[in-house]
C-alpha cells in the first residue's frame, strides 16, 4: 500500500463516546492524541473534548505530529428545515476546511434510532418516497458546498438510520450526484448484512466513489445477542459489538488489498467505539496499528 497515496488514522471516539459520555468520561483530550501519537497514527477525527477554538487545536495536534482528516457532521433533512442543515453543514465545513481536512463525513439521523432506546434491527427507519427526495436533494446540496472549498462530501452509511443496508446503499447512491460520495465502513456492513462477503461487495461496487474509510471491527457473538434479545444499538456498543481492526471477526487483508489496487487517495481511519475500562484504549490502538502495519505494509 502506498503511504503517499492512504494514510492511517483513529477516532478518539475508543477513548470518549460522544453518544456515551460515561464511556471514557475520565479520559481527557490530552491523553487522547498523546496516545493516538504514541501508536503511530498521524491523522484523527474530531471529538466532544476537542477544542473548538482551530487556533488552539491545531497547536495541540501539531506537537504530536496530527491532522485533522474528518468530523461527524449530524445531517437532519428528514426532520429540519433543509436551511437550518444546510446552514449548520456550512459552520462545520469551515471548521473542517480551516483545520486542513479534505473530506466531511455526514450521516442522515433526523429519524435515525441509533441514539434511542429501540431495537437496532427491527426499528430501523424505512424512508418514504418523499423522505428518499429530501435526503438526496440535501445531499446534492452540502456536496457543492463542500466543493467550493474543494472538499468532498461522504455519506456515513450506518446502523440505525434509513441508509444502511446494502439496498439502501444503492438506491442512494444511484440517485445522487456525481460529487456526492461514500464513507466505507465494514463493520457497519458486516453489522447490517451479517456477513464478510456485503462489505466486499460494496467496497468493490464503490471503490471509485470512496472518499473516506472507516476501519471497523466486528464480534459476531454479540452481535447475534444483539438481534435475539432486540438490544438498541448503544446497547450494543457497551456489550461489545464494535472492536479494533485484528480483534473481531473481519479479515481486513482482501479490503487492504481491494484499496491498494485501486485509485483510492486518502485516510483509512480506525473506528471502534468501546468501554474504555474494558478495552484500554492505548492498547487497542497499538493492536490496531500492528495489525494494520501487518496486513496493509502501511
Amino acid at each position: 500500500m502506498d503511504g503517499k497515496k492512504i494514510r492511517i488514522g483513529i477516532a478518539p471516539i475508543g477513548w470518549t463516546n460522544d453518544d456515551l459520555p460515561d464511556l471514557g468520561s475520565e479520559n481527557t483530550f490530552e491523553q487522547c492524541v498523546s496516545e493516538m501519537a504514541l501508536a503511530g497514527f498521524t491523522g484523527c477525527e474530531v471529538g466532544n473534548k476537542f477544542p473548538k477554538d482551530t487556533a488552539v487545536l491545531k497547536k495541540a495536534l501539531s506537537i504530536r505530529g496530527i491532522e485533522i482528516c474528518n468530523a461527524w457532521f449530524s445531517a437532519c433533512f428528514t426532520t429540519k428545515p433543509e436551511e437550518e442543515v444546510l446552514k449548520e453543514f456550512i459552520q462545520h465545513r469551515d471548521f473542517l476546511y480551516e483545520m486542513g481536512a479534505k473530506v466531511i463525513g455526514a450521516a442522515e439521523v433526523g429519524n435515525s434510532i441509533q441514539s434511542l432506546n429501540e431495537p437496532i434491527y427491527d426499528a430501523k427507519p424505512i424512508y418514504t418516497e418523499e423522505q428518499w427526495d429530501v435526503v438526496v436533494k440535501g445531499y446534492n446540496k452540502m456536496a457543492d458546498l463542500a466543493d467550493e472549498k474543494g472538499m468532498k462530501l461522504s455519506c456515513h452509511h450506518h446502523m440505525g438510520t434509513g441508509i444502511q443496508t446494502i439496498k439502501e446503499i444503492d438506491r442512494f447512491m444511484e440517485n445522487v450526484q456525481a460529487n456526492v460520495y461514500l464513507l466505507y465502513d465494514a463493520g457497519h456492513i458486516y453489522y447490517s448484512e451479517g456477513n464478510f462477503d456485503a462489505c466486499i461487495t460494496v467496497l468493490k461496487k464503490y471503490i471509485d466513489r470512496i472518499a473516506h474509510v472507516h476501519l471497523k471491527d466486528v464480534r459476531p457473538g454479540i452481535i447475534e445477542k444483539v438481534r435475539e434479545q432486540k438490544l438498541s444499538f448503544l446497547d450494543g456498543v457497551r456489550a461489545g459489538t464494535f472492536t479494533v481492526p485484528g480483534d473481531g471477526a473481519i479479515d481486513f487483508e482482501p479490503i487492504f488489498n481491494i484499496i491498494s489496487e485501486s485509485n483510492y487517495t486518502g485516510w483509512m481511519v480506525v473506528e471502534a467505539e468501546q468501554d474504555p475500562a474494558k478495552a484500554n484504549p492505548l492498547e487497542y490502538a497499538l493492536k490496531a496499528r500492528k495489525y494494520i502495519e501487518a496486513k496493509s505494509g502501511e
